[in-house]
């Protein structure tokens, strides 16, 4: 089962092109910190933007660099079918341990048509599947009878919900499979994903706040709840912040705070305002992660 803070990694640019070095090295300082897995090439690393080239690219840097340390789940979802399939053939080549798998955007399919994308994906590559139900960026909303029939594929092993809707989280628990794994999509509602039966978070901010992430789940599985509280609410400030504006320039603004990369995303996305910038520097100063 994937648990824990695992972190939806930015994807480094500099001068318009994939900066390797830098993104091999928050590799490491990610494991370092403790985040228990990494999510390249999804949508916090740009992948919309990626040539099918770099998109694999970045996939077989970041399981060369963990080195089996922490898993790594691929982001390999696509609004193509086919080219989803080729996406997670290809992580599973490269040698990743699952794969993120949007639902399809912009086609908006009907539930038939998802149930339908996500079995032929599971039957083509043996791999295990996480599912990513986010509707705010794809329109279409994955229901729960949907997601109990894709359940049963031994391929599909679970789901990131950033629907935002935690009473969906608690019926999910009780309807599915003890083993399926639960993951947030949204930071500022990760701990009540967990009360209602979730088992981790994809998680943005651990981009820049490892290993506080990493511990407030670490103290969970202890059962030292007025410590996660602590952490909840030193990061809340920042987690609202990171997206205030499109996601993922904000947090590649805060990266680069921290020397991690460049602020620097391909369009459509655009730089964030003198204001924005602000307000992020100092939650991150609340929080303790620069001076």
């Amino acid at each position: 089962m994937f648990r824990g803070s695992i972190t939806a990694l930015v994807t480094p640019f500099d001068g318009g092109k994939l900066d390797e070095t830098k993104f091999k090295s928050f590799v490491e300082w990610q494991i370092n910190e403790g985040s228990h897995g990494l999510v390249p090439c999804g949508t916090t690393g740009e992948s919309p933007v990626l040539s099918h080239e770099e998109h694999i690219r970045v996939i077989n840097i970041c399981i060369d660099v963990a080195s089996k340390r922490v898993p790594i789940i691929a982001g390999t979802g696509s609004n193509s079918t086919e080219e989803a399939i080729y996406l997670t053939k290809s992580a599973k080549e490269a040698g990743a341990d699952g794969a993120l798998v949007v639902t399809p955007y912009y086609n908006k399919p009907s539930q038939r048509g998802l149930v339908s994308h996500y079995l032929k994906i599971a039957d083509s590559v043996d791999i295990p599947l996480i599912i990513y139900n986010i509707p705010g960026r794809s329109v279409v909303d994955l229901t729960l009878e949907s997601l109990k029939t894709l359940s049963n594929h031994s391929n599909i092993v679970g789901i990131k919900d950033a629907s935002d809707n935690l009473a969906r989280t608690l019926s999910i628990r009780l309807e599915l499979k003890e083993n399926f794994s639960l993951l947030s999509g949204d930071d500022v509602t990760a701990t009540g994903f967990l009360a209602q039966g979730g088992n981790g978070c994809v998680s943005v901010c651990s981009n820049v706040a490892p290993r506080l992430n990493a511990k407030l789940y670490d103290l969970w599985d202890a059962g030292k709840y007025d410590e996660v509280w602590k952490i909840r609410d030193i990061l809340h400030p920042l987690n609202v912040a990171l997206f205030c504006e499109p996601n993922p320039a904000p947090i590649k603004y805060a990266c680069s705070l921290l020397n991690k990369c460049s602020p620097e995303t391909r369009p459509p996305m655009v730089p964030i305002d003198s204001h924005t910038k602000e307000r992020i520097k100092n939650c991150m100063k609340v929080a303790g992660i620069i001076d």
